[in-house]
């Protein structure tokens, strides 16, 4: 009894020591302009040392707040941080030392209701909601953190963001767990040249990228995105659930992505991809392992890119994508393929599928193999337009593995389920996918493959078509292919020796 009562004294203590924003002289009315004593409160626990500001229930309307080290910015249940609707009440864009290549929601940080630099042990927590305060997009960003450390978001709700909910640059060992984000209007969460970063347990839902890390230029100089881990949220969107590169200068290292629910949003367009990774300026995206991840009406389920926008580089150069490993992936209401695509010498490498079931509302028609390279073009999941392939198409790639890969269409689809074209080192175990009049397996230019454990579920013309004079060393063994009326067939150029079938069912 002793001891409780001591630990109470202890909790009673440390409330009574937290700076509460209405001793300060806020009202929490919703209407009177609150920022300045809300600033007055972080300034009074940054003079202690740091400390914790407290939020009581209530509506407290402000303009930029600048957040100091060691400070805890606590929000009760039933207080709400309310964005002023006038851009006036916030800090204006700052003055950058070089000029930025990056758009403007990407590179600035002063222009926020919650922002701060160069700081050190940072949490903002509690029940209570930030709201952004807009009905669409375009104004400040709600929580901008810029080249700190040591910070923690939990618990709270962000909503009605008008530019990213949670944007971090350069700020390494973050901890976000718990968080609601409702209706964004631009980006739900995008570490961006930052290291160390949790994101877990946490319910996003924007319009936009729903989590974006990037690795921008906007520090000035390329840095790494490296040592992230996504695991255990619910994402919804518009654009694209978990998108890896729309800046990709500084690149993207050792990367963790599981147990993610990938939903449409009850408003709006159908998602534009599930998982998208992407190079385009130059870098290298390397050793990234996503698992466990359902996502229904994503138009792209898997979208895997190198290109050469080039972004900030003179001249541009092709960076590098390889070490990818995706498995335990469930998708339904697909209608774009999914893609690995690089450029010609250019190659994406060793990406492994495992265990995806490509779920495809089908109905496409058949396509022409020559599809537009668009090197320099804006990665997006619908850049190539309906491609040749029903279900994945893999083009300019090397050391592909794909095991037990499943396409499922909910209308027929007269297209080959799986395209590969310009690909070296190939394995294919146990793919799964609809008869269709033709070839269920389209290749150009495909050496040293081997394909094993497939069994076809019905009858066809052909299951592997190989075209092209580079295809060579294809091996098929320990396949139950009974169901189509020639194995392979070779055209435009292919030689009759670049396959061989070894023990198998016909």
């Amino acid at each position: 009894m002793k001891l409780a009562g001591i630990g109470f004294l202890f909790a009673v203590c440390a409330m009574a020591a937290a700076h509460d924003v209405r001793r300060y002289g806020a009202r929490g009315d919703g209407v009177t302009d609150d920022t300045a004593a809300i600033q007055k409160a972080i300034e009074a626990a940054a003079a202690q040392g740091g400390g914790t500001v407290r939020l009581p229930p209530g509506r407290y309307r402000s303009g930029t707040l600048r957040l100091r080290d060691h400070l805890t910015l606590d929000l009760s249940a039933g207080a709400v941080l309310l964005a002023s609707p006038d851009d006036r009440d916030f800090a204006p864009y700052e003055k950058l030392t070089f000029t930025p290549v990056d758009d403007r929601e990407t590179t600035y940080f002063d222009f926020a209701l919650l922002t701060a630099e160069g700081v050190t042990d940072l949490t903002i927590q509690g029940q209570g909601v930030i709201d952004g305060n807009r009905t669409r997009r375009g104004g400040p960003k709600t929580i901008a953190i810029k080249g700190s450390r040591q910070v923690a978001i939990r618990g709270v709700t962000v909503a009605n963001s008008p530019n990213y909910s949670i944007s971090l640059l350069g700020t390494d060992h973050v901890d976000i767990d718990g968080v609601t984000i409702w209706n964004g209007y631009s980006d739900g969460i995008d570490p961006d040249c930052s290291r160390y970063v949790r994101i877990a347990n946490s319910y996003i839902d924007a319009w936009d990228d729903a989590i974006c890390p990037k690795s921008s230029q906007a520090l000035g100089y390329p840095r790494a995105t490296e040592y992230l881990t996504v695991t255990n949220c619910i994402t919804r969107t518009s654009c694209n659930h978990f998108k890896m590169g729309t800046e990709s200068r500084g690149g993207f290292r050792h990367i963790t992505v599981s147990n993610l629910v990938m939903r449409s949003r009850d408003r709006g367009r159908p998602a534009i991809s599930g998982i998208a990774l992407e190079t385009v300026d130059g870098a290298t995206v390397e050793n990234v392992a996503i698992s466990n991840v359902t996502m229904e009406d994503a138009r792209t389920p898997i979208f895997l890119r190198l290109g050469n926008r080039g972004r900030g580089m003179t001249p541009p150069r092709p960076g590098v994508l390889r070490n990818v490993a995706i498995a335990n992936v469930v998708a339904s209401g697909g209608t774009l393929a999914s893609s690995i695509t690089g450029l010609p010498g250019h190659r994406v490498e060793d990406v492994t599928l495992s265990a995806i079931h490509l779920g495809m509302r089908g109905g496409g028609q058949t396509r022409d193999l020559e599809v537009p390279e668009h090197p320099d073009k804006y990665p997006d999941a619908s850049m190539f337009g309906e491609l040749p392939a029903s279900g994945l198409y893999v083009r300019h790639a090397a050391g592909l593995v794909l095991r037990d890969v499943r396409v499922r269409t909910v209308v027929a689809d007269p297209r080959p389920a799986l395209v590969l074209d310009d690909v070296q080192h190939v394995d294919v175990h146990g793919f799964a996918a609809p008869p269709v009049d033709g070839p269920l397996m389209l290749w150009r230019e495909v050496a040293g493959a081997l394909v094993t454990g497939v069994r076809l579920t019905g009858t066809m013309p052909v299951f592997l078509r190989l075209l092209g004079p580079g295809s060579r060393d294809v091996a098929l063994t320990g396949n139950d292919l009974r169901g189509a009326r020639a194995v392979v067939e070779t055209g435009a150029g292919a030689p009759r020796g670049a396959w061989r079938e070894a023990a198998g069912i016909r």
